[in-house]
């Protein structure tokens, strides 16, 4: 979103505001295209945000093994493959570094985070939903010509019952890391994107056009009653919400067989462990990714009691 033209911004807008264009390019898109692809061995990557969900998309996208969305299909996300044979940006593989600062750079060819488009487009709680999705993953599989899918959704934190059911042969990875760290990671996003989007009006538009909630001008809480920490300038309320959402996570689903918690300081650490997850996932080729460690000093007050909570939690789930 960085270096969109005034052009750009306008369709995206057009495209992704309107629930009747978003449902039409999907209908279109399933009308036009058939479903030879059929296998779900699939992988979906869900965890809080800055929890190290990208890094993990991305290396597990150079396998080559997987179809996923990506930025060449934005605006029109939920017509991958209509889009592909109209859009001009298909060779466009130029990196730049993307608007979180983090030092992840990116192309038109980079995949990302695009899928609760559709979860903003049809219900989850309605039965044909899951048909209907369902059939958007053969959608992208179709364009990318791949057999699995593969999914970076952070707010599919919500919804991993939804997943993890209904695609028994699959994999759900949730990555965590060491949890002030991560609080302090999100606080620090939130008030850059804040900070941000005063400059640049389009970029909370954007991150609202997207679903992006996790931080930011657009920010909801996954929790938001009977909270110690309401306020999300304090990086307590952070911590607070990394300690709500990974203990439900792992109450619920630590014993299923298609969950997996990844811890992101291990992943740095040891190349064992990488090697472990690709061999998990039935990826045909182990090959080396480097994962960098990112830690900072914390200067903020963080309460002793809600420290200790979720350094017990992190080392159970590790």
């Amino acid at each position: 979103m960085n270096n969109y033209s005034w052009l750009q911004k306008k369709l995206h807008q057009l495209a992704l505001s309107s629930q009747f264009i978003r449902e039409t390019t999907f209908d279109v898109e399933s009308s036009l295209f058939s479903n030879e692809l059929q296998t779900n061995n699939d992988v979906f990557v869900a965890g809080l945000a800055r929890s190290g969900t990208t890094i993990l998309l991305n290396a597990l996208y150079k396998s080559n093994e997987f179809a996923s969305l990506s930025y060449s299909d934005m605006p029109f996300v939920l017509a991958p493959k209509l889009w592909s044979k109209l859009s001009f940006n298909k060779d466009d593989a130029v990196l730049i570094e993307r608007a979180h600062g983090d030092g992840i750079k990116v192309s038109y060819k980079s995949p990302e985070a695009f899928e609760e488009v559709f979860w903003m487009t049809f219900n989850d709680l309605e039965e044909d939903t899951i048909r209907k999705f369902k059939k958007y993953i053969q959608l992208i599989k179709h364009r990318c010509d791949k057999n699995r899918y593969l999914s970076k959704n952070n707010q599919n934190i919500r919804r991993l019952e939804i997943i993890s059911n209904n695609f028994p042969n699959s994999k759900v990875l949730i990555p965590f890391r060491d949890p002030i760290q991560h609080a302090n990671s999100l606080l620090s996003q939130h008030k850059k994107f804040i900070k941000d989007s005063k400059e640049d009006k389009f970029i909370a538009n954007y991150m609202k056009l997207i679903g992006h909630t996790e931080f930011g001008p657009e920010y909801k809480p996954i929790y938001k009653r009977n909270l110690n920490f309401k306020n999300d300038l304090d990086i307590n309320h952070w911590l607070e919400q990394w300690c709500l959402v990974y203990q439900n996570c792992f109450t619920t689903h630590q014993d299923k067989n298609n969950v997996n918690f990844i811890c992101y300081e291990k992943l740095c650490s040891s190349k064992e462990y990488w090697f472990n997850i690709l061999k998990m996932l039935d990826v045909k080729n182990i090959y080396d990714f480097e994962f960098k460690e990112s830690y900072r000093e914390i200067s903020s007050k963080i309460d002793s009691e809600l420290a200790n909570k979720a350094k017990s939690l992190y080392l159970k789930m590790v």
